[in-house]
């Protein structure tokens, strides 16, 4: 999949929300969106690297620090 094809994925994802809304006011997308696509994301990359965190952290271009941060927002081992 390229970054297209993802950034459609998430619009189709936004457009399927907002109908399932049925007129109530949305809340809090900016959180749930990157909630639903950062924790599987961080599983991943996790999966990908064995479970080391230097290269995950490599992977996603950020600091080890945050990444270990994040893993343990979403109670990620």
């Amino acid at each position: 999949m390229n970054k297209c094809e993802l950034a459609n994925s998430v619009k189709s994802s936004l457009d399927q929300y907002f109908k399932d809304l049925d007129g109530e006011p949305p809340h809090a997308i900016y959180d749930m969106v990157l909630s639903c696509i950062e924790k599987p994301l961080l599983e991943y990359v996790m999966q990908h690297t064995a479970g080391n965190q230097s290269k995950a952290a490599e992977i996603l271009d950020i600091n080890r620090n945050t990444l270990r941060k994040k893993l343990q927002q979403y109670n990620i081992e």
